[in-house]
């Protein structure tokens, strides 16, 4: 197995030295390409000089899943694994990998374990049946596809500012493709530090709004104007209403942000439909990817090799 290994990053720096440290230490042969967004916190000298990265892609974009997307167009490995800026993967990352692809995975992914006060807790395997496909869930900071699973999903869909990984869980179910977990398959990541929340941070739309608006997006995009996907839609915004609304009851949330937020709520769905409707026309192929790396091969981005 030749692996290759993309890390996204945006003002991280320390963060991702300790992930490049442990990515040099357990994999030594793998091709690590780090894509760097923006940065100003001196992040491009730190991977210039880190033993353990080959490739430094510069990029303008604050987007996570185009940086995703321009690493994978720039690996080389017959495997093209995903790690967060602010994950260490841990002992038997690679033999667990190893193992499954051998096995015959088309996708495997594992567990995130997140530090607490007092240990770490540890991210379950999540499926549902949806439309008829069993999807499973996967995160997209420690993941990895066979080179010809990917080429065939497109990447990641740029479109979405979060929720990429999901909407690619969607999309492999719909292409009979598997995701394999794998518990040995795991990184340890500092509680909410991630290269998408950071990248969120930045976008004008609420964080509700983001939420929502990929929601509505990926499920009209993946399946259609279906009944039960609207249902599906409506429940996860009631069930959020409702946790807002105790909050607001309990005095830890104003009414003014409350409702604030629910009109994020109905105006991003409604936006993501219509988008998410018309990427499914663009795109009526297995893979509805019509905003993925093929159709950004004129990116923007300067190359650095070690």
């Amino acid at each position: 197995m030749q692996l290759s290994v993309v890390v996204p990053t945006l003002n991280a720096r320390d963060r991702l030295a300790r992930a490049l440290d442990a990515l040099g230490a357990r994999l030594p042969d793998a091709e690590v390409l780090v894509v760097n967004g923006p940065s100003s916190d001196g992040t491009s000298g730190l991977v210039r000089d880190h033993p353990a990265a080959d490739v430094l892609l510069e990029l303008p974009e604050r987007n996570l899943n185009a940086s995703r997307n321009a690493g994978f167009a720039a690996a080389h490995g017959d495997v093209v694994a995903f790690v967060s800026h602010g994950s260490v993967i841990r002992e038997g990352w690679f033999d667990a990998l190893d193992g499954a692809i051998a096995g015959g995975a088309d996708v495997v992914a594992g567990p995130v374990h997140r530090s607490v006060s007092g240990g770490v807790t540890t991210e379950a395997c999540e499926e549902d049946d949806i439309a008829g496909r069993d999807v499973t869930y996967f995160d997209g900071g420690n993941v990895a596809f066979r080179r010809e699973v990917l080429e065939a999903l497109d990447g990641f869909d740029e479109y979405l500012e979060t929720g990429a990984a999901r909407d690619a869980a969607h999309r492999l179910a719909g292409m009979e493709y598997e995701v394999t977990w794998t518990p040995a398959f795991a990184v340890l990541r500092t509680d909410g530090d991630d290269v998408a929340d950071r990248m969120a941070d930045d976008s004008d739309v609420p964080a509700w709004g983001l939420k929502y608006r990929a929601l509505g997006y990926r499920l009209a995009k993946n399946y259609g104007l279906r009944a039960s996907v609207a249902w599906r839609a409506a429940r996860h915004a009631l069930s959020d209403a409702k946790d807002a609304a105790l909050r607001v009851v309990g005095g830890d949330e104003a009414l003014s942000s409350w409702v604030r937020n629910g009109r994020a709520v109905v105006t991003n769905v409604v936006a993501g439909v219509e988008d998410g409707l018309a990427a499914r026309r663009q795109d009526r192929s297995p893979r509805r990817n019509p905003n993925g790396a093929s159709s950004r091969m004129d990116r923007a981005m300067s190359r650095y090799e070690s």
